[in-house]
C-alpha cells in the first residue's frame, strides 16, 4: 500500500531584484533602465510556490536570514499555501538575485547569491529524512551545494519517491546522481553544458536526451523555451509544444513554472506526457506576467486550457 503524498522541494529562496533595460551595460558603463521590481524568487522557492498554486500539497525545506528578505520568504510561501520548513539564521543574509530583463524580448540573465541557504548541510537534509521519504514527489536543483542536492535525491530514491532533478545552475555533478533521477529536467543551456555540444535543433535535443538516459536517468525533459519541451524516455520520445496565452513580457521563472506545474500533476497521478502538457500551460501563463513567484498561475487558471 502506497501511503506517500505531496511534494517536497529542497532549494533556496532568493529575493529577486529585477532590472528592465534595452541591454546589459558594458563594464564601467552606466545605462538608464525602464523599470525595477523587488519580489520573491529562488528556483526552489519558485517551484514550491508554482506547485502549490497548481494544486499540489507542498513542503519547502531551506534556510533564510533574520532580515527583510527572510520575512518576504515566509510571507510568500505561507501566502501560497506552502508548508515552509525554514531555519532562520542570525548573521547570514537571505538569498538574493540580480535579474536583468530585456525590455523588448523579455529574455533574462541572472546572478544569484544563496545566502543562508549556502550553509545547508547533509546533516540538515538528514533531519528531514522522514518528510522526504513520505513524499510522493521530491524536487531539487543545484542552487544549494552539490552534496545537499545529492543527499536529498539519495534519500528520496531509496524510499521509492518520484525524483525530479533540475540541474540548474549548470555545474559538474557525479555520474551516480543520474541513476537517482526519475526525471532530469535541464533547459537547453544546462543540457548543452552536460553533454558538451550546443543544442540548435530538435535532433540535437534528442541526442542530448539520449545521453542523459545512457548515463542513468529514467526520463529526460529538456525545456527549449519558445520551442516547448522534449519528453524522452526509453520507450517514447515526443516534443510537446510551448503554450501561448498572450504576449511574453518576462521569462523569469518560466522553467520554475513548468517544473512546479509538472511536479504538481505528477503528484496527483497524471500520466507523464499529460503532466508535461500541464507544466507547459503553467509556464505559458507565467511568462505573460512580470516577476517569478508572483507570476505563477493558480490551478483554476491552468485548468481553463488543459
Amino acid at each position: 500500500m502506497n501511503n506517500k503524498s505531496g511534494i517536497t522541494v529542497l532549494g533556496i529562496f532568493a529575493a529577486d531584484t529585477v532590472y528592465h533595460a534595452k541591454r546589459m551595460p558594458a563594464i564601467a558603463e552606466t545605462i538608464i533602465g525602464s523599470d525595477f521590481t523587488l519580489g520573491p524568487g529562488g528556483k526552489g522557492s519558485n517551484q514550491a510556490v508554482a506547485a502549490s498554486r497548481a494544486g499540489g500539497q507542498v513542503t519547502f525545506i531551506s534556510k533564510i536570514g533574520c532580515d527583510t528578505f527572510g520575512a518576504l520568504a515566509l510571507a510568500t510561501l505561507h501566502g501560497a499555501g506552502v508548508r515552509a520548513l525554514l531555519t532562520q539564521m542570525e548573521g547570514r543574509p537571505t538569498g538574493a538575485a540580480f535579474i536583468y530583463v530585456n525590455e523588448t524580448t523579455g529574455d533574462n540573465s541572472i546572478i544569484v547569491v544563496p545566502g543562508a541557504a549556502a550553509t545547508m548541510s547533509v546533516e540538515d537534509v538528514d533531519a528531514y529524512r522522514v518528510i522526504i521519504e513520505r513524499s510522493a514527489v521530491f524536487v531539487t536543483q543545484l542552487e544549494l551545494s552539490l552534496e545537499v542536492a545529492y543527499r536529498g535525491l539519495e534519500i528520496a530514491h531509496k524510499a521509492g519517491v518520484i525524483t525530479i532533478f533540475n540541474p540548474a545552475p549548470a555545474r559538474d555533478f557525479p555520474e551516480e546522481l543520474y541513476g537517482m533521477c526519475d526525471y532530469i529536467v535541464p533547459n537547453e543551456v544546462e543540457a548543452s553544458a552536460i553533454v558538451g555540444f550546443e543544442i540548435k535543433s530538435e535532433k540535437d535535443a534528442v541526442r542530448a536526451a539520449e545521453i542523459l538516459l545512457v548515463k542513468g536517468a529514467q526520463t529526460a525533459l529538456i525545456t527549449l523555451g519558445a520551442r516547448g519541451v522534449l519528453f524522452h524516455s526509453a520507450t517514447h520520445s515526443e516534443f510537446v509544444p510551448a503554450f501561448s496565452v498572450g504576449k511574453v513580457v518576462d521569462t523569469t521563472g518560466a522553467g520554475d513554472a513548468f517544473l512546479g506545474g509538472f511536479s504538481s500533476a505528477v503528484s496527483r497521478g497524471f500520466a507523464p506526457l499529460a503532466a508535461v502538457r500541464f507544466g507547459c500551460v503553467a509556464a505559458g501563463i507565467a511568462v505573460t506576467r512580470r516577476g517569478a513567484a508572483q507570476a505563477m498561475p493558480l490551478l483554476a487558471e491552468i485548468e481553463q486550457y488543459v
